[in-house]
C-alpha cells in the first residue's frame, strides 16, 4: 500500500497541480494542514482514502486538529505539529507518540522534510511543496504492507 503525505501547500496552485500528478497512484492521501482546503483540489479524481488535519493557518471547523488512524497494521498520529512546538524540537511530539502508542507520527509546520526513527517510532515531516525552508520542494511517500517494515521516503518536486 502506498501512502502520499503532503503538508503546508499554502494555496500555491502550480505546486498543488504537481502534487496532484505525483500522488495519483497512491492508495491513501494525507494532508497535514496549512491550507487544508487545498486537499479538496489535490484529491479531485483521487480514488483512494483521504485524511486531513488542519494547521495553524486553517480555520475550517469540521476538520480536526489531530487524529489517529489505522492503516494496515500500523497506527498513525496525524498532526500539523504547531501545538507540539516542532520548530524547536520533537520532544513533545515524541511524548504524544508514546502516549498514543503509535507506529508513525506525521507532522508538518516546519516546512523542513525529515524522516527519523526514534525508539521504533517513525517521525515523518514531508516538508512543503510550495514554501520550503530548505532547497527542495518535497512530499513524502510511505510504503506499508501488513506484517512488514515501514518504508518511508521523500520525493523532490
Amino acid at each position: 500500500m502506498l501512502i502520499a503525505v503532503v503538508s503546508d501547500t499554502h494555496r500555491a496552485e502550480v505546486y498543488i497541480n504537481k502534487v496532484k500528478e505525483l500522488i495519483k497512484n497512491a492508495d491513501v492521501l494525507i494532508h497535514l494542514g496549512d491550507n487544508i482546503a487545498d486537499l479538496y483540489e489535490i484529491s479531485q479524481g483521487f480514488i483512494g482514502k483521504i485524511f486531513g488535519v488542519k494547521g495553524n493557518c486553517d480555520f475550517e471547523t469540521e476538520i480536526p486538529r489531530e487524529r489517529i488512524i489505522q492503516i494496515e497494521d500500523k497506527k498513525f498520529l496525524l498532526t500539523h505539529g504547531d501545538k507540539y512546538q516542532v520548530k524547536y524540537d520533537n520532544r513533545l511530539l515524541n511524548y504524544a507518540a508514546m502516549e498514543n502508542q503509535v507506529d508513525v507520527v506525521l507532522y508538518g509546520h516546519t516546512h523542513v522534510p525529515l524522516i527519523e526513527e526514534i525508539n521504533g517510532i517513525y517521525f515523518i515531516n514531508p516538508g512543503s511543496p510550495s514554501l520550503p525552508r530548505v532547497n527542495n520542494r518535497t512530499i513524502a511517500f510511505i510504503e506499508i504492507e501488513k506484517g512488514k517494515p515501514i518504508y518511508p521516503y521523500l520525493y523532490k518536486i
